[in-house]
């Protein structure tokens, strides 16, 4: 398949470090971000030490997942076959525009304009929500956060926990003013605020003809398709409804059962630190009396085929979507999910949203650089991808593929040219020295001028060396020490 890539919900987005440095004012912000992720990583640690053999389980997730992407093919068919055995019905798309199409129309086959959805990253990348919104049908996002991001008109900011950026106080004020039957003396209790939604959601789960989901996992020899959420939402709209419609990117496939019960290990403690996910749905096809009497999977490709291309980049589609990455980053500690300008934010977002979408927005050229490389990422990772090498490899792409500034595109000739002359490599190393005194007075460039002062504007650069390595070199005739020093050796 070919993907023309999108992610309309996230257009127009600035580049990471316009929307980061705005982000990092926002001293709230910052102190939300900091609370939930160390709470989350010290939770997570605490569940990960519990294993004697967490690092054999970490290299037998990433073997599986190697093994499908090598035989993606094989497996896709294979999922289908079996699917459409269960009585299901599989759809095959493209891109976003092509998944949008094939839910709304099977949608609007049922007569309905209402569906209740299960949290999904695969929808959120494609904007199933606005895209649907336009052929007329409202989409109620159930869990919790997701429907705190929803009535709030905002975005979500990470992967387990979109609403991470908003504290009780300021959720109290969003049901208070869009949930038409939150109480008016609605507190900022957590139990206060959870009873709310509940009741909110239960006419909607009961009155549902049709929900979306999306799909943590896919086994391939059974055509089982398995949920896994910890409020119970996703099990309501799994179940209840007439008609289930779930959106899989193609890449979430295991092989058998058994190699289920490596992922069922690693995806709760490396995302919720439990040692057992609450809830775990899983459905084969249809069955009459149980369950939706119609389901329909859309295997969704939207750039994955052309990362799979990539022998270093296809690492990312390894991601089981646990977010262990973020909670450790110290970017994204400070910056937030909103500055990724995607729905996947944090390391994991910064590999895989410039492949899937392509390096061809500012936003996107910008992602691969949203690191400081420390490699916390990697550490946390439980299927062991190796976030600081895609990063890498990605940033020579944004490099070799997008424009060049005319400074640096100036800058890299003058450096070609002086480079490919040992006499004009001397005289500028001799230049270099003698403007110590200028540009380094207290031993530091404090600042460029020009363009230049973008380097300078967050660190200072280190001042010219008194002396270059090929004059130290001639004047210590190829590096000798004289005969007083020898003797004294």
């Amino acid at each position: 398949m070919t993907s023309q890539n999108a992610m309309p919900t996230y257009l127009g987005m600035p580049s990471f470090p316009d929307a980061a440095r705005e982000a990092v004012a926002d001293a709230r912000l910052r102190g939300n971000l900091a609370h939930a992720t160390g709470t989350i990583r010290e939770r997570r640690a605490a569940a990960v030490a519990e294993l004697d053999d967490w690092e054999a389980l970490r290299e037998s997730g990433k073997q599986l997942k190697d093994h499908v992407l090598a035989n993606l093919g094989h497996y896709l068919r294979r999922l289908e076959e079996k699917v459409t055995e269960a009585g299901g019905t599989v759809h095959w798309a493209r891109d976003a525009a092509e998944a949008n199409r094939i839910v709304a129309d099977l949608v609007k086959a049922t007569g309905e304009t209402e569906v209740v959805k299960v949290k999904s990253m695969a929808t959120q990348e494609i904007g199933l929500n606005e895209a649907l919104a336009e052929e007329g049908i409202a989409a109620y996002e159930t869990d919790l956060a997701e429907l705190i991001v929803q009535l709030g008109h905002d975005r979500p900011s990470h992967i387990l926990v979109p609403a991470i950026h908003r504290n009780r106080s300021d959720i109290r004020d969003i049901f208070r003013k869009e949930m038409p039957d939150a109480p008016a003396d609605l507190t900022d209790a957590p139990a206060d605020l959870a009873e709310a939604a509940r009741r909110h959601l239960r006419a909607k789960f009961l009155s549902a003809k049709v929900a979306v989901s999306g799909v943590n996992f896919a086994v391939a020899d059974t055509g089982t398709l398995v949920v896994l959420e910890s409020e119970g939402n996703g099990r309501m709209c799994l179940t209840l409804p007439e008609t289930l419609i779930s959106v899989m990117g193609v890449e979430k496939i295991v092989p058998t059962m058994r190699d289920l019960e490596v992922f069922l290990q690693l995806l709760p403690r490396s995302s919720t630190a439990e040692r057992m996910n609450p809830y775990t749905s899983a459905w084969t096809g249809v069955h009459p009396g149980d369950g939706p009497r119609d389901f329909h999977l859309v295997l969704l490709d939207n750039g994955r085929t052309d990362t799979l291309a990539d022998e270093v980049g296809r690492q990312a589609l390894r991601c089981i979507r646990c977010s262990a990455c973020l909670n450790v980053c110290p970017v994204y500690e400070r910056a937030g999910g909103h500055a990724y300008g995607s729905p996947y934010p944090g390391p994991i977002g910064a590999i895989l949203s410039p492949q899937i979408r392509g390096i061809g927005s500012d936003v996107d050229a910008s992602l691969p650089y949203a690191s400081s490389l420390c490699g916390a990422c990697f550490e946390a990772c439980p299927v062991a991808i190796d976030i600081p090498e895609v990063l890498v490899h990605l940033r020579a792409r944004a490099v070799e593929d997008g424009p060049r500034h005319p400074v640096e595109r100036a800058a890299m000739t003058a450096a070609g040219w002086t480079l490919r002359s040992p006499a004009r490599l001397a005289l500028a190393q001799r230049a270099a020295s003698a403007s110590r005194r200028i540009v380094a007075p207290r031993g530091r460039i404090r600042r460029l001028p020009g363009p230049l002062n973008a380097w300078t504007e967050t660190r200072d650069a280190p001042a010219p060396p008194k002396e270059s390595f090929r004059a130290w070199w001639a004047r210590t005739d190829g590096g000798r020490t004289d005969e007083r020093t020898e003797e004294g050796q």
